[in-house]
């Protein structure tokens, strides 16, 4: 969005937590956050807003305005998952907004009886990930990591209270997968904003690693390796896109964990897993997030490359329902908001 000529009023990364206990410290600038929004929409009065993911700040943005009575088409891109998570959501999200763009098909059903009008544009790694890249000898060729080494991508998260987590049992995941695999080398596709912190929290491991920015070059880094850890997430579909086989991991700290164990509303965390009813992905999350049940895990698929690529096979017939009927995700999205947008001029 910003090198389309958008300017962001803050780093996203500011507001963005996941969990319940884990919201408070943050909460007193996430409250300064949201004033800042609320004030620059009545300042500009824009013709439609469009709000991205970020269900709970998304919410109280537009309460505040229908609060304020500055009436406005609203248009949410993402679907909050209502089917895992809180379904009275999907009464509140119907209030606030005229209409959901959603990325999955399914969602439709649980907006919809409450008079939303919901448009399923598909989700977008179907086309991020379909762009060509440098082949895996250039790739690593740029980076200067040896050609016969044994590659794996290693994503602990884009939050930095996931890095905090996650990483220390990626570390001793990595430490006990050297083991085996005496040549093994990292690359962490990362963004600029957590860069420095993932650098941080990888110091000291005994095993060569490269840091890399830039979707073009995250995903040349996913076709070059064998295998991949990952924080679970959006990442886990663009793994499956590159054709890279991958296990997931996922925690909260201890009482979140123990409240999402208790009132989850599904059995997999992983998308794909859901969309397949089974588990594709090996995930481990909350209290199973521990090295010693990921290694033998990640051994099996780095090991075995049928197993790996049954996986990869599977994951992808999942990533096909993913896409809208003849157009790309990005196209069905601008269509639709667009679509809001006039329809809010002629009523």
């Amino acid at each position: 969005m910003i090198a389309s000529g958008f300017e962001s009023l803050f780093d996203i990364s500011e507001i963005s937590v996941m969990g319940i206990i884990e919201v408070l410290p943050k909460l007193r600038n996430i409250v300064r956050r949201l004033n800042q929004v609320v004030a620059d929409i009545g300042n500009k009065s824009p013709d439609i807003i469009v709000t991205v993911d970020s269900w709970g700040f998304a919410r109280q943005i537009l309460e505040r305005l229908e609060k304020e009575g500055i009436a406005v088409p609203r248009v949410h891109y993402v679907a909050p998952q209502v089917w895992a998570w809180k379904r009275g959501r999907a009464k509140v999200v119907a209030r606030l907004t005229d209409r959901l763009m959603m990325l999955l098909p399914h969602e439709a059903q649980y907006f919809e009886k409450y008079g939303l009008k919901c448009t399923f544009v598909g989700h977008p790694v179907i086309e991020s990930a379909s762009r060509p890249t440098d082949s895996a000898e250039i790739f690593k060729k740029k980076y200067d990591i040896p050609d016969k080494c044994t590659l794996i991508s290693v994503l602990p998260g884009s939050r930095k209270s996931e890095i905090d987590r996650l990483v220390p049992v990626f570390k001793q995941t990595l430490l006990g997968l050297k083991r085996y695999f005496p040549d093994l080398f990292i690359v962490i596709p990362s963004v600029s904003a957590i860069s420095e912190k993932v650098d941080a929290g990888f110091a000291g491991l005994d095993i060569p690693l490269r840091i890399i920015l830039g979707q073009y070059e995250r995903y040349a880094a996913f076709r070059a390796s064998r295998f991949a850890l990952a924080a679970s997430g959006t990442v886990s579909l663009e793994l499956a896109a590159c054709g890279t086989p991958h296990v997931i991991t996922y925690k909260f700290g201890y009482f979140t964990n123990k409240i999402l164990k208790r009132y989850a509303g599904t059995k997999y965390a992983n998308l794909i897993n859901i969309l397949a009813d089974k588990f594709v992905i090996p995930e481990f999350v909350l209290e199973n997030c521990r090295a010693s049940l990921i290694i033998p895990s990640a051994l099996e698929l780095m090991q075995d490359s049928e197993k790996a690529k049954s996986q990869v096979g599977e994951a992808q017939l999942q990533l096909i329902r993913l896409k809208p009927d003849g157009v790309m995700p990005s196209e069905k999205a601008a269509e639709t908001v667009l679509e809001e947008l006039l329809r809010g001029r002629t009523v």
